[in-house]
């Protein structure tokens, strides 16, 4: 049973490292309560972000801290309630971005972020799914001079540094690319290199069915029920038991509730967010994806219809939906865009699963030699899920990795 693994969640992470694993000769069950892609990979901005080599920090500025301590912002919300239980991973947040602690972050995560779009399409080639990847760029939309430039002197190093490509566009060359735009803006960064996915939900789908095309195994069961047993692992499912020598946690902001039982708990937390889905007015379009940069929310045009995708809310692990951002955003979205009527009966919501040092756990537990880790990719799960399945299944096969894993070692925790 040297070469059997469980994988422990069917986002896009835990399909693509199950399937990293089987086109290696593993035999491999996938595992998740819900099907493949229906947690936090089924609702995001449908990005796959290769200029996203600048993990997202926590504010360091006083003016920046106080509007978020308001609890206004669309950008930003929290429950007052779960401060407590979330102060000390933030604070380890606020720690880790200051300058010197933040460029390793950027080392890490901007060489995963490289290979994103090679490893993404190699997979959908495969999965007969290239159709859902767009190679149009995503806009970021600018109102104010300040915030422009800013965003302009990032997009120049970006550019130095890591080889990501951008467009700077003014206001007549936006409202040419985007002409159902109802408001005026400043200008705009084109970032041109990502895909935008035009239903993320499909897209895991399709490389989950490469999965058992190849032979992979797809089932039912909570991860949570996963014991020792003399051969390794030992699982419940609804087909009944099911055992590995190996097991993989990719469970996204769940993880910690199966690798704390092995002595395993990094300061894992989550960021919720929320979309809703809407038609467009007569015959409004919208070409590529827009983040309002000055708001903080992104319209994404989709299967389904334009997607309102919200920033990042701070709650307790159980507590019930409250899309405020999303009730913030959308006056807002309508003013910027010709929104017509809600599709969905309600807002979706899901959590990012985010680490302090803004980087994911990719490799082996340090208190259990038969279980690895694959989570804590914050607001890349989506963009990342290929390049972390390959170097892990690398890692648990014995070769050597196509990039370095230091960075990303579960026992800096």
């Amino acid at each position: 049973m040297a070469r059997t693994a469980l994988v422990l969640g069917a986002g896009m992470v835990g399909v693509s490292v199950a399937l990293h694993l089987r086109r290696r000769g593993w035999d491999v069950v996938l595992v998740d309560r819900q099907g493949p892609g229906e947690g936090a990979s089924f609702g995001n901005g449908g990005l796959i972000q290769r200029e996203a080599v600048y993990p997202h920090p926590f504010p360091r500025a006083l003016a920046e801290l106080l509007r978020i301590a308001r609890n206004r912002a669309v950008d930003v919300a929290y429950h007052p309630l779960a401060l407590t239980r979330l102060a000390a991973p933030l604070l380890r947040y606020w720690w880790h971005s200051a300058p010197k602690r933040y460029a390793r972050a950027v080392l890490g995560q901007s060489s995963l972020v490289a290979t994103c779009l090679d490893e993404h399409m190699a997979v959908a080639r495969e999965a007969g799914a290239t159709d859902l990847l767009r190679p149009i760029g995503w806009l970021q939309v600018y109102g104010t001079a300040a915030g422009l430039e800013r965003a302009m002197s990032k997009a120049a190093a970006a550019q130095r540094e890591f080889g990501v490509n951008s467009v700077v566009l003014d206001g007549a060359a936006l409202a040419q690319a985007e002409p159902h735009l109802l408001a005026e803006k400043l200008g705009a960064i084109h970032w041109t290199d990502p895909y935008a996915v035009s239903d993320p939900h499909a897209l895991t789908l399709a490389y989950a069915r490469l999965f058992t095309r190849e032979g992979g195994v797809i089932a039912t069961g909570d991860a949570r029920s996963m014991r020792r047993s003399t051969s390794g692992w030992r699982l419940a499912t609804t087909d009944g038991p099911i055992e590995a020598a190996q097991a993989v946690v990719a469970l996204g902001a769940a993880s910690t509730e199966v690798t704390r039982q092995f002595g395993y708990a990094p300061p894992l937390f989550g960021k919720r967010g929320y979309h809703m889905h809407y038609d467009l007015r007569g015959n409004a379009v919208l070409n590529r994806p827009l983040v309002d940069a000055d708001t903080g929310f992104a319209l994404v045009p989709m299967r389904r219809g334009i997607r309102l995708t919200t920033g990042v809310e701070f709650a307790r692990t159980n507590a019930p939906p409250s899309p405020v951002q999303l009730e913030r955003a959308e006056p807002v979205a309508r003013a910027l865009l010709p929104l017509d009527r809600r599709l969905d009966a309600a807002p979706w919501m899901g959590v990012r699963p985010a680490l302090p040092d803004m980087l994911p756990v990719i490799g082996r537990a340090p208190t259990e030699d038969c279980l690895w880790c694959a989570f804590g990719h914050a607001h890349q799960g989506l963009t990342l899920g290929p390049s972390t399945g390959r170097l892990l299944a690398e890692m648990m096969s014995g070769e050597t990795g196509f990039l370095d894993p230091a960075p990303y070692r579960p026992d800096r925790f």
